[in-house]
């Protein structure tokens, strides 16, 4: 048969007729990404890339599904012979209590981004937080555990699995920032055991959450190395950056998790501020990495993502 590589976004209904639909796609789709939007997403690149240097027969592909349509999308992938699964916006929390295992970094972060499909059971696991360590590293030659951080967006599954590891690796210092500002309390608490130790830092807490308004943050970006966005804004051209532009300094590391074509308004910012700044391409590409030795046990060929990239 003619080898044909995808480049389609498919559906819920393209998923409930899988065999029809896909049966003259060459080598077989037997991995993707859920998400609501997903056309942005760079994930094929970098995972077909992958499939290609390890010359394993199959592709990734983009699925665009909603969040009423998950639990019926994982329901079907039960039933598909298919390998395994990324999710993206807006599903990493509410697949959590959807799937039938979860391992520790999915269960402290209460939030999923990579699905393994074994014997019709669907195992998750959160590579957001491990993945954010590493582009850290790679990009400010830094480690997060020397440094004050600062996250806005912490109600989400990305800045939930960040907030996680940076608890994890005894960070100097964690701000949470959440619109609601209950769910920024709530995880704050959780993590309240990590920063019981001797660190003195003046007095300023360790561990503070704050609402998500100019005043407090404010208050804060004195106080802090990295600027985390776990936020969607700057998906859009248009989007306001989630910290205003005259509070960021030029001693300030600014990482946004958003990635796309063009410079979001936060990153712009940071340039005219003098800060360092990085977008979620290095977090994508790491965090993939981890998928893909998840769902193949062995090391991912991550010369060959970062090409594709």
């Amino acid at each position: 048969m003619k080898e044909k590589r995808t480049t389609e976004r498919y559906t819920l209904a393209d998923l409930e007729n899988w065999s029809e639909g896909a049966r003259d796609v060459d080598p077989p789709i037997r991995l993707g990404v859920f998400g609501d939007p997903v056309a942005h997403s760079l994930s094929p690149q970098i995972q077909n890339a992958a499939l290609r240097e390890c010359k394993i027969e199959m592709q990734y592909a983009r699925f665009h599904i909603r969040g009423n349509e998950l639990r019926s999308a994982l329901r079907f992938l039960r039933k598909l012979d298919f390998i395994g699964i990324n999710l993206t916006v807006p599903h990493k929390i509410a697949a959590f209590a959807q799937i039938d295992e979860v391992d520790e970094r999915a269960r402290r972060a209460g939030a999923v981004n990579t699905i393994r499909v074994r014997d019709k059971k669907l195992i998750g696991s959160n590579t957001d937080g491990e993945g954010f360590l590493r582009a850290i590293r790679s990009e400010f030659s830094a480690d997060v555990r020397d440094l004050r951080v600062l996250i806005v967006g912490v109600g989400g599954g990305t800045g939930h699995a960040i907030a996680w590891q940076c608890a994890l690796e005894n960070c100097e210092r964690l701000v949470l920032v959440n619109r609601t500002l209950e769910k920024a309390n709530a995880l704050a608490e959780r993590l309240r055991s990590f920063f019981a130790g001797p660190h003195v830092l003046g007095p300023v807490a360790r561990l503070e959450a704050v609402a998500w308004d100019e005043a407090a943050l404010r208050a804060q970006v004195g106080d802090v190395d990295l600027i985390v966005n776990a936020t969607p804004l700057g998906m859009n051209p248009s989007d306001p950056t989630p910290i205003p532009a005259r509070l960021l300094a030029p001693h300030h590391m600014v990482f946004d998790a958003v990635y796309g074509p063009s410079k979001t308004s936060l990153l712009r910012a940071a340039d005219e501020a003098g800060a360092r700044g990085a977008n979620g391409l290095p977090m994508l590409l790491h965090q993939g990495a981890l998928s893909f030795s998840n769902w193949f046990d062995r090391e991912a060929p991550i010369d060959a993502m970062r090409r594709a990239l």
